[in-house]
């Protein structure tokens, strides 16, 4: 491959991967914001397991699924018992806020790992 190769292929992957993010209008800041004062990176973060498992693995693990949003929406407003690394069991935190689109935005980031 030549280097122009190279660089088109390389620009439509990133497209590939950014474009889902952008058509959904998912606010970074503002997802990134509720998940740091409601203390959800002291368990998880972006790309490594901490506690539990990390919003890449969560997006993973749900990909493909019709219902992903409407599940991880359930998770974050209900406070299920989960199972965290090392095998302790505890209730997941519920997210702190009354406003449904913040939510719906973080769940969205979440699922756009």
């Amino acid at each position: 491959m030549n280097k122009k190769t190279i660089t088109s292929l390389a620009f439509m992957l990133a497209a590939g991967f950014l474009m889902p993010a952008l058509a959904s209008g998912i606010d970074k800041e503002a997802a990134m914001s509720l998940a740091r004062n409601n203390d959800c990176f002291k368990c998880h973060a972006e790309e490594k397991a901490k506690l539990g498992p990390s919003f890449k693995q969560v997006s993973l693990n749900l990909k493909g699924n019709p219902d992903a949003e409407a599940i991880l929406v359930k998770h974050l407003t209900t406070g299920p018992m989960v199972k965290m690394q090392g095998g302790m069991e505890m209730k997941h935190k519920i997210v702190d806020t009354q406003d449904q689109n913040e939510i719906i935005n973080l769940v969205n980031w979440i699922l756009s790992h």
